[in-house]
């Protein structure tokens, strides 16, 4: 992973936690237990990180609670 791409995770996963309301270490853990962290966020950085930080936030929320994780 590359510094550009490992920053976008970094405030993806502060985005989320301030959301959630939960702790960043928990965050990540539901990212990468989940796959989402690895076959998502991380190949499609190119096209996320055009997007909005609510419009992110949102989309991957829906995707977690898709694999079954309540947040």
């Amino acid at each position: 992973m590359d510094k550009k791409t490992l920053e976008f995770a970094v405030f993806l996963i502060h985005a989320l936690a301030d959301d959630w309301g939960k702790p960043y270490g928990y965050v990540y853990q539901v990212l990468d237990k989940s796959g989402i962290l690895d076959d998502y966020i991380v190949p499609f950085y190119d096209v996320l990180h055009t997007q909005g930080k609510q419009y992110l936030v949102e989309d991957i929320t829906d995707f977690v609670k898709e694999k079954g994780v309540q947040v």
